[in-house]
C-alpha cells in the first residue's frame, strides 16, 4: 500500500513513530521490569529444584544409593513434580531472557512480545504450582503417621504462593491476551449511519 506524506513531508508510519515515542519507551521499561522479575523468580525456583532432585526425601540407601522412600507412590508424584518445574521454570527464564534482549521495534509490540510475556508468565505458573506439589508431596512422605496432623495446614501454606501468584499476575495475563488476540479496534462493526470516529 502507498503511504502519502502530508504537508511536512512525513508518512502515516513516520508521524505515528514520531508520535507514540514516549509511548513506546514506557511499555520498553515496562516490559523489561516484569521480564526482569521474573527472570530471577525463575532462576530461583530452577535451582531450588534441580538442588531437590539429589537431595531427595528421606535421602539414599548408603550401599546403593537408591532412595530410601522409592516405592512409596507420592515419591513418583514427588519425581514428576520437580522434573515439570524444573523443566517449565528454565523454560519461563529462557523466554524472559528472550524478551530482554529483543530489539523493542514497533512491530515487536504487537504479537512478538506479547506471546514471549504470555507463555512465561504461563510457564513460571506451572512452575510454581508443581513446586508446591513437590513441596507438598515430601511434607507428606516425611511426616507420614506420626505428624499426619500437620500434613492438612501444611498444604494450606503451600497453597499460598500460588493463589497469590494468581491474584497478582493473572490480570496482567488477561489483559496481554485480550490486547493481543481480542477484537481490535479494526475489527468491531460499525453501526448504520454512525461514523467509527466521533468529530
Amino acid at each position: 500500500m502507498r503511504e502519502v506524506p502530508n504537508s511536512d513531508g512525513m508518512t502515516p508510519h513516520e508521524l505515528f513513530t514520531k508520535n507514540h515515542e514516549a509511548l513506546k519507551k514506557e511499555a520498553e521499561d515496562s516490559m523489561k521490569g516484569t521480564a526482569t522479575s521474573c527472570t530471577v523468580v525463575g532462576a530461583l525456583i530452577v535451582t531450588m529444584m534441580f538442588a531437590a532432585a539429589f537431595t531427595v526425601p528421606g535421602g539414599n540407601d548408603g550401599s546403593t544409593g537408591v532412595p530410601m522412600f522409592l516405592a512409596k507412590k507420592l515419591f513418583l508424584v514427588f519425581i514428576i513434580s520437580d522434573t515439570l518445574s524444573l523443566v517449565s521454570s528454565t523454560t519461563s527464564v529462557i523466554l524472559f531472557l528472550g524478551i530482554l534482549t529483543s530489539r523493542y521495534a514497533e512491530d515487536d509490540f504487537l504479537k512478538h512480545l506479547p506471546t514471549k510475556l504470555m507463555l512465561g508468565l504461563s510457564t513460571l505458573f506451572i512452575s510454581i504450582v508443581t513446586m508446591m506439589v513437590a513441596f507438598s508431596s515430601a511434607l507428606i512422605i516425611m511426616l507420614d503417621k506420626q505428624y499426619s496432623w500437620a500434613v492438612i495446614p501444611s498444604i494450606f501454606a503451600a497453597s499460598i504462593p500460588v493463589i497469590s501468584f494468581i491474584w497478582l499476575q493473572f490480570p496482567l495475563l488477561l489483559e496481554i491476551i485480550w490486547s493481543t488476540y481480542g477484537p481490535g479496534i479494526f475489527d468491531k462493526k460499525l453501526k448504520k449511519g454512525k461514523p467509527w470516529i466521533k468529530l
